[in-house]
This record gives C-alpha cells, structure tokens and sequence, in this order.
C-alpha cells in the first residue's frame, strides 16, 4: 500500500485532513463558525474596449465567527513544503481588511497565532494542533480588540443579524460598518458617522443596524429621514420591509404614535404651521435612535431643517449616513457627527470589484472653446447694452 506523506499532500488536503479536525476538536462548530474558502471580494473589473473582465478576488482559506456575521479569527493555511510561519503575512493582511483580531497560519504541523488585542502575552507564538483556541478564548482576543467591558456591552454587540432565509448577508465591509456601529452604541457613543460610497448598500447595513438594537430592546422607537420622496419608498419596500406592520412612513404631517418604526422626510416634518413644526409633536425623548440618510445634504449645516430636527432629539442616539461627508467652513459632519466610525470608499469599492470604474470624458463645447461676444446691440433683461 503506498503512503502518501504529508508534502506530497495539497493545501486544500492540508486544510482538511488536519486544520478543520484541529478546529472541531477544539470547539468550534462547523456548520456555524467556520467557512472554508470564504471569497470576500469580487475580484476588480477591468474594461478593455467593450469587453470586461474581473481580477482576482481575495479569498481567505477558513475565517473563524463568534456567531453569523461576527468573524473573529483568518487562518491562512499552506502545504507542508512551507514553513509554518508562510501565511501568517497574507492573513494579518485579512485580518486588518476584515477587522479582526487574530490572525493564523498554518502548513498542518500545527499554528502561528499573532494576537492584534494585546491579550496574549507574546504578539505570536507557536501552536501544536493539539492546543488551538477555543471560541471562548478567541472571544475574549474579541473583546479586547473591541473595547468591550462589560457584560452588558457584550450582550449588545453579539446580538443577532437579520436573516430572512433568502441566504442574502452582509458583505465584509457592511459587517464592518455594522458591527463597529452597534459596539460603539454598546458602549455609550450618541454620534455616529459611517462613510460609504454610493452604491455599496448603506441603507441594508442601516437596516441591519436598526433590526438588532431594535430586537434586542436597546432602541424602541427609530426615526429614519431622507430628504427625497424616492429614497423612503425604496427603503420602504426594500431592505425594511421586514419591519411590516411596526413602520409607517409619515405623511401629510400626520403623526401616528402608535409605530416603533418611522420613515420621514425632513421636509414633512417641518414647516407644519409658520409657528409649529410637525416634529414638535413628538417628545423631545420619544426616539431612541434618529438615522439620517444622505446626512451631507443637510445635517451638517447648523441653519438646516434637518439640523433643528436632530437637535430636537438630542438625547437619541443619532447615525449619520453619507457617500461625501462635507467639510467647509460653514459646514461640517464631523463637528456634529464625530470622525466616521468607517470609511468605504469610492476607490476600494472599485479595487473590490464592488463597484465599476469609471472613465471621465470630456466634452468642450463652443462656447467654452472659442469664447462668446454679444452681437452688436444686444441688450441684458433690465434694457442695458451688453458691451
């Protein structure tokens, strides 16, 4: 019978025959907290003439979950014929990308472990197959990472996401933005602001955000604005329509306190009488959280509507959501928001494969390119000459 020795054995056999048992024999559940060749990007688009093509996405060989959507750990395995330390660069690389604390590599013999919490006594050291952490080890590196102190912090920032069984979930930086968002209002954080470019889905991971402080009892009543009749209807009938019978959308001024959750234009709000705005209907503490969609339209401009409106709410926990937070001397999000808890920006969105790039096309038209004269005796709308 021929015997297969371990270097001539695959990485993917490497990851089978002696990762995943190490995994399983110390605690980890297969079938909830751990995937196996997880691809996290799309891989960037690259546009030839009229064709497309995708780059290569950026796939971790197993990331670890305290619970769905709440990754913990990358492991980044290689075949025998390496070194035991060859991944551990590629997956602190992921670890940093995915917003994790611990990072492994491993070639079968057994694991390097780099702890980014500052829990472990060494920042590496080496692991037997035999003594991979347990869940509750790599959650307590979780939680220092994190900041979260108290049990009640911790109860917060691990309740559970939405799913509805459609197998729809998060992307990686969504998870991010969400999971940095429920961990800083665990921990009593009254502003925040999440920067995301248009098109990477800001409004689902608003809804995820809302649907776990809402279920878990810390937000009981949620004001949700926009300033465009578009932008309610589609979140209306998208991504909260879970919500169902709990959500009304507030028109005509007309003010129903029996719903948990309210989608609302600024403008319906304000301007109710010369002397009365709709809002002042409401109790100054009768939202727990306000999320304002699109924020850099009109938040962050303190003679804004929107702005006397988050201002009313003062004692809400209040979201700010934006592509492009403004920054002027007249206006700033962050004087009222704070530093963004994150940023997904338009370039990474594109480098992601999330996005599409984009070509800038000029187009000079005449006026532009040859100048203009009046013609001799024309006149402006008050009667004057033009010269």
């Amino acid at each position: 019978m021929e015997v297969i020795l371990k270097k001539d054995l695959s990485e993917r056999d490497i990851c089978t025959k002696y990762i995943l048992p190490a995994l399983v024999k110390a605690g980890w559940d297969i079938e909830k907290q751990i995937r196996e060749e997880v691809f996290f990007t799309n891989g960037r688009i690259f546009v030839k003439g009229d064709k497309a093509v995708r780059g290569e996405r950026k796939r971790a060989d197993f990331i670890l979950y305290a619970k769905p959507n709440i990754p913990v750990a990358v492991i980044e395995a290689k075949d025998n014929n390496h070194p035991i330390s060859a991944g551990i660069q590629q997956a602190l690389d992921y670890a940093q990308i995915l917003d994790v604390p611990v990072a492994f590599s491993s070639n079968g013999d057994g694991f390097i472990q780099h702890d980014r919490s500052g829990l472990s006594k060494e920042l590496e050291r080496e692991l037997s197959l035999e003594s991979f952490p347990t869940p509750t080890q790599v959650w307590q590196m979780y939680k220092k990472f994190k900041g979260l102190e108290t049990p009640e912090q911790e109860s917060i920032a691990s309740f559970d996401y939405f799913f509805d069984g459609s197998g729809r979930s998060p992307r990686y930086y969504q998870q991010i933005a969400i999971n940095r968002s429920i961990e800083a209002i665990s921990k009593g954080q009254n502003r925040i602001l999440i920067v995301m470019a248009t098109g990477t889905g800001k409004t689902y991971a608003a809804f995820q955000i809302i649907y776990r402080l809402w279920r878990a009892g810390i937000k009981k009543r949620i004001l949700f604005l926009a300033d465009r009749n578009v932008l309610i209807d589609q979140t209306k009938r998208g991504d909260f329509k879970h919500f169902s019978d709990r959500m009304t959308i507030i028109k005509k001024k007309k003010i129903d306190k029996a719903y948990e959750i309210y989608l609302a234009l600024y403008q319906g709000l304000t301007n109710y009488n010369e002397d009365k705005d709709a809002y002042k209907e409401f109790s100054r503490d009768f939202f727990d959280l306000v999320v304002v969609d699109e924020c850099h339209r009109g938040s962050a401009d303190a003679d804004a509507a929107w702005r006397e409106i988050l201002e009313y709410f003062n004692s809400a926990t209040q979201i700010g959501l934006t592509a492009t937070p403004k920054e002027t001397k007249e206006v700033s999000n962050i004087e009222y928001f704070g530093e963004p808890i994150y940023i997904y920006s338009l370039k990474q969105g594109i480098e992601d494969g999330f996005l599409a790039p984009y070509k800038v096309i000029r187009i000079g038209i005449n006026v532009d390119l040859e100048g203009w004269r009046p013609e001799v005796g024309k006149t402006d709308k008050a009667g004057n000459l033009v010269e």
